[in-house]
């Protein structure tokens, strides 16, 4: 049985259709990342799992119960905010354990509940403490720890790393994936950060204007892309796309595509660890027109002599700079293809 299970969910306001109807299976113990551009609808959704959001249309089951029209509370859930919401004048303890309080548990339940809570998310030494006095991440664990004491089915996290700072934010996208391995519970993450969806998600939902683009796991988007948002979006840097006339691409040096290709125009996709430094005189050369250097590697954007704008990875420290002639190749068994409406071409072998 799926643990979560969205059946023609809708949500309009007014004559305005903000998501479609649309059907969405999770499995027990499932990461589930919904991923996409700031106005897409994924908070909304989530607001609609929670009981927060009336829907406008569809079921909602949880665990294999209908819980449409329960309240939030009636629904088995646990939801982390981008807001902390901790009372200030509370310490850490009282916050976790604030919920099952007024929910009516004993203070021995209460205590044994919001210590293993503690102990879960390393706030152990923390427990006296007033919100103020701690970090935005020990802060966040707080929330998290009171989500956990309430042990529910299912864990709805609504963009929580996007008040930290960057050093924050990757340590607690390690906390929080093991908080996933250490107690299994189901979890669904909305976020707008690519990066946490391919570093957290069992599978990532693509969405875009309320509709689901692609539903996969982290490397089956990256890899094979149902189509151009989806290409686009999922990667970092970002996939390289250039128009193709025919079997050719002039913007790359006429450069000859696998085939077969079907009839109509086209556009080509390629990701920058595809495309290699080569040497000079090959027809696929460029200007340099910005780096970003990362320490390691740098990323190079480069624009062709026929008009293509490209980004490439060189493991170079010193590298090269901006203004710089440079030739590549591309692999051309990494290619991808896309039609006029922007969907997948799959090619075949020759």
């Amino acid at each position: 049985m799926s643990d979560v299970s969205l059946r023609g969910l809708s949500k309009s306001f007014g004559a305005v259709d903000v998501i479609p109807p649309l059907d969405l299976t999770i499995e027990p113990g499932e990461f589930i990342v919904f991923v996409g551009p700031s106005g897409c609808g994924k908070s909304t959704l989530l607001r609609m799992i929670a009981g927060l959001e009336p829907v406008s249309g569809g079921q909602i089951h949880i665990g294999g119960r209908n819980v449409t029209g329960l309240a939030p509370a009636e629904r088995g859930v646990a939801m982390v905010f981008q807001n902390y919401a901790l009372y200030p004048h509370m310490t850490v303890e009282e916050n976790i354990g604030f919920g099952l309080k007024i929910a009516g548990v004993d203070k021995a339940t209460r205590k044994a509940k919001v210590g293993e809570a503690a102990r879960i998310l390393r706030l152990e030494d923390y427990l006296d403490r007033k919100p103020k006095a701690l970090s935005g991440g020990q802060r966040q664990r707080v929330a998290i720890g009171r989500a956990i004491v309430k042990n529910p089915r299912l864990f709805l996290f609504d963009e929580p790393l996007s008040n930290l700072d960057a050093e924050l934010r990757v340590q607690m996208r390690f906390e929080i994936a093991k908080l996933h391995q250490d107690i299994g519970a189901t979890m669904i993450y909305v976020t707008h950060d690519q990066v946490e969806a391919m570093t957290l998600a069992d599978r990532i939902v693509v969405l875009r204007g309320g509709k689901v683009e692609q539903v996969g796991r982290p490397i089956d988007l990256y890899q094979d892309p149902d189509n151009l948002f989806v290409a686009g979006f999922i990667g970092s840097p970002k996939m390289s796309f250039t128009p193709t006339a025919g079997d050719r691409a002039p913007a790359l040096g006429d450069i000859p595509l696998p085939r077969p290709i079907p009839v109509g125009a086209v556009t080509l996709g390629v990701r920058p660890e595809h495309i290699r430094h080569a040497p000079s005189g090959l027809p696929f050369a460029g200007r340099i027109s910005a780096v970003e250097r990362l320490g390691h590697l740098s990323s190079l954007y480069v624009r062709t002599r026929g008009g293509a704008a490209l980004t490439l990875l060189d493991h170079d420290p010193q590298g090269q700079g901006v203004g710089d002639e440079i030739s590549f190749a591309l692999d051309p068994g990494k290619l991808l293809l896309f039609d006029a409406d922007g969907r997948r071409i799959r090619v075949g072998a020759p």
